[in-house]
């Protein structure tokens, strides 16, 4: 597959308002989220949960691809359709988690270090063969009493990268998802700090395995307060950062940055989305892809009932709808009230 295909791939991804539903929880955490509304944590819930998700209607509207686990990508509904197909009906493109989770980094043990390298290449053609269109990798970066280290950070980039070479290599598009997170009482001042100086890194490794910047997407967190800061930034504020830090670090050649939600609640990754949108004068689409952000109200108006399910689908195909808005500044209360 040549630049060019990977690039139509990732415009196809965030083009026209339209994001990425990240339903790539692993099976344990999958098994938590039901846990949380009372569903037995068994298989059979899990799919029945995903396929409430993915029969949303007109769902493809607003959702251009699905996240998805191993587990997910070669299950099928209780018709026996697999889910594969039934995004595929909807234009939504199957993407696939591809690596193993974050452990404990050697010598920094209040740190994480991704990992799942070993075997990958092997696993990106299973996946390919399966019809998946692009993949995922995150790497958590934590802001602490003398963290993130730059050891840390580098070690992380360069997963990273040697991930996104891989994928791009096997004819996928990467996401490439380096997150600063929000736990903590740090304030946005030192989120944009870290943040740029991430990026900054992140690309620097990817330029340097020769990833193919048109044929990527970027997934970040938002400069934003951490949970526990006493001073939290308004919406503007958010946006504002958010953009200059991207704008500082991002190139211009990548396609899309589709955000991912954190701890946000469903409300503001909605609004300060819409905010960012709203500057204008960006050199790359702005776009969303939320996991809690799309699933939460969706998840607990179905929790296991089967007379739940319209329900819990129109809560997925308002909230989809809602960041749909978001990504082309068209987000207003008027809209989310309606």
């Amino acid at each position: 597959m040549t630049t060019a295909d990977l690039e139509a791939i990732a415009n196809r991804m965030v083009e026209g308002g339209r994001g990425i539903l990240a339903a790539d929880e692993s099976s344990g955490t999958a098994n938590k989220r039901l846990t949380s509304v009372n569903v037995d944590p068994t298989e059979d819930n899990r799919r029945d949960y995903r396929e409430m998700l993915f029969r949303t209607p007109d769902l493809g509207k607003y959702i251009s691809g699905t996240i998805l686990y191993d587990e997910t990508l070669r299950q099928n509904a209780a018709d026996g359709t697999p889910f594969t197909k039934l995004l595929a009906d909807q234009d939504i493109m199957p993407g696939i988690k591809v690596d193993t989770g974050a452990m404990v980094l050697a010598g920094s043990p209040n740190e994480k270090i991704t990992e799942g390298l070993d075997g990958l290449r092997d696993r990106l053609n299973e996946y390919v063969e399966m019809g998946a269109k692009f993949t995922k990798w995150r790497a958590v970066i934590t802001i602490g009493d003398g963290i993130p280290s730059g050891y840390c950070i580098k070690a992380n980039a360069h997963a990273l990268a040697r991930y996104a070479r891989l994928v791009q290599e096997a004819g996928m598009v990467p996401i490439v998802e380096p997150e600063v997170l929000m736990d903590g009482s740090h304030s946005i001042e030192t989120c944009q700090e870290v943040t740029e100086n991430t990026l900054h890194t992140v690309f620097n490794a990817l330029v340097g395995q020769g990833v193919a910047l048109e044929g990527m997407i970027l997934k970040p967190n938002m400069v934003i307060s951490a949970m526990d800061c006493s001073t939290q930034a308004s919406v503007e504020q958010v946006a504002e950062w958010t953009v200059q830090t991207l704008k500082r670090r991002v190139p211009a050649a990548v396609p899309g940055i589709a955000f991912l939600s954190g701890g946000q609640s469903e409300l503001l990754a909605s609004q300060h989305l819409n905010a960012m949108n709203q500057l204008g004068d960006l050199p790359w689409t702005l776009s969303f892809s939320y996991g809690r952000a799309l699933q939460h109200s969706a998840l607990h108006t179905w929790a296991g009932s089967s007379d739940q399910v319209t329900a819990g689908q129109s809560k997925l195909a308002h909230r989809s709808h809602m960041n749909f808005a978001a990504a082309v500044g068209k987000y207003s209360a008027d809209l989310e009230a309606a």
